[in-house]
């Protein structure tokens, strides 16, 4: 029989100074302890202990030269957490914030995010505490070369699939995918993001944000809602947040709101159009992380300092980073009167923040089911490469569209309570159990 106190316990003296990691598996394990002290399989194989333990945990050194002839080391990394439902599968983040504990928690949640994909994908993360920013494109070239040097010996196509991440965008994937061909002298479906000739996926770029609006637009039709005329707070400027403002104002609702590092943004007449969206890439593009020249460019305001969540809004979709949202926006918002938390980026809402939208009836969605739908494509690419073939951007947003109400129904046959539905139990029972079942019948 597990007890979460000494299960935690037990866990955070094996993983001393990983906070990150212990918060991510204290959330699977407080939703999966019943079923799983109710399953004598389970408990027999000791399965909590084996899925939080990653398979293994690749560190490397990557040495590379600025343009100015200095040579500079970083830490390159890779953990391959569960590979029991298919290759390993996780994107590679470049970022100096990058620590080990960060990429085992994003690991972790991506077991779960995979398994709810209903795809053949296992659970991995990787990346470096190189920081992109301020760096030319030579020394980006140079460095993704360096590290792909390093990496290539334990990816494959039907071994590992890296995809991008923070700092890993269409430029560092085709710079890593080169090294790999030229190192393994092949062309096959390694990597996921890849450019559109020679070997990617429409609508990947979208995917995440797309994949989100499916899900929110599920989960406002199960609360009798919809989306039309929704006020949404976005936090973040890149993909992530690009592809929620296009896609939702497709559906029918309206983002006010974009933020960087520098502040955020609020635009009232929404930011829902071509032009905006384009100048959104070019500021992604750019490497400078701020937002002000939007407003500038279309006399909206710009607030320095400050997070998005001040707005009074229906629908808040965290899109940056883990733990962006804390209790005091939380406060905010609820104050507000929001209705949906639709979390975007891992883990993006605190402990505190989730149990305050939890106390206050607010619902809330967590991002291993809400921003699946970028594994998602990522999976739909594996396909395709698999296939030798490329689908129309019709037929692979069909799929993703599929896959968000697939996701969206698991969570809610796993979470209802009565007439409400708690998401995040939902989406960590459904996670769950595929994968330990499929452990239990691959032995150990």
């Amino acid at each position: 029989m597990y007890h979460i106190d000494s299960f935690m316990a037990e866990l955070e003296r094996k993983n001393p100074a990983q906070p990150e990691f212990i918060q991510a598996v204290r959330e699977v394990v407080e939703s999966v302890i019943d079923v799983v002290n109710d399953n004598p399989a389970y408990l027999g194989t000791r399965i909590l202990e084996r899925i939080t333990e990653p398979d293994r945990i690749i560190t490397f050194k990557v040495e590379w030269e600025d343009d100015n002839g200095d040579v500079h080391v970083n830490r390159g990394y890779r953990v391959q957490f569960n590979n029991a439902l298919g290759p390993y599968k996780g994107g590679l983040r470049f970022h100096s914030s990058v620590t080990l504990g960060t990429l085992k928690f994003l690991g972790f949640e991506q077991i779960f995010k995979n398994s709810l994909t209903t795809l053949s994908m296992g659970g991995a993360k990787g990346g470096s505490d190189f920081n992109p920013k301020g760096k030319s494109d030579n020394e980006i070239m140079r460095f993704c070369k360096a590290f792909m040097t390093e990496l290539n010996r334990y990816i494959g196509p039907d071994v590992d699939v890296p995809a991008g991440d923070i700092g890993v965008g269409a430029r560092e994937i085709g710079f890593l995918y080169g090294q790999y061909k030229k190192l393994r002298i092949e062309h096959t479906g390694v990597l996921t993001g890849k450019g559109r000739f020679w070997g990617g996926s429409l609508i990947r770029p979208e995917a995440t944000g797309f994949g989100a609006m499916y899900f929110a637009r599920e989960m406002v039709a199960e609360a009798g809602d919809t989306l039309e005329g929704k006020r949404i707070a976005v936090s973040g400027f890149g993909n992530v947040a690009w592809g929620v403002a296009m896609k939702a104002t497709e559906l029918g609702a309206k983002v006010v709101t974009i933020s960087g590092p520098d502040g955020y943004i609020y635009d009232e007449e929404g930011v829902g159009t071509q032009e905006k969206w384009d100048f959104m890439l070019n500021l992604r593009a750019s490497n400078n992380d701020i937002v002000e020249p939007y407003a500038k460019q279309f006399n909206a305001k710009f607030l320095s300092g400050k997070k998005p969540w001040e707005v009074q809004v229906d629908m808040a979709f965290p899109c940056a980073i883990q733990n962006e949202l804390n209790v005091t926006d939380a406060e905010l918002l609820a104050a507000n009167g929001v209705s949906y938390i639709v979390e975007t980026s891992n883990m993006g809402c605190t402990p505190e923040a989730v149990e305050l939208f939890q106390k206050k009836n607010i619902t809330f969605a967590p991002g291993k089911a809400v921003n699946a739908g970028g594994v998602a494509v990522s999976g739909l690419e594996m396909s395709q490469n698999s296939m030798k073939l490329s689908w129309p951007k019709e037929e692979v947003d069909e799929r993703l569209n599929r896959i968000m109400k697939d996701i969206h129904s698991a969570c809610v046959e796993s979470g209802r309570n009565g007439n409400r539905i708690d998401y995040i139990k939902g989406a960590n029972i459904a996670g769950f159990r595929k994968v330990a079942d499929v452990m239990l019948e691959l032995g150990f």
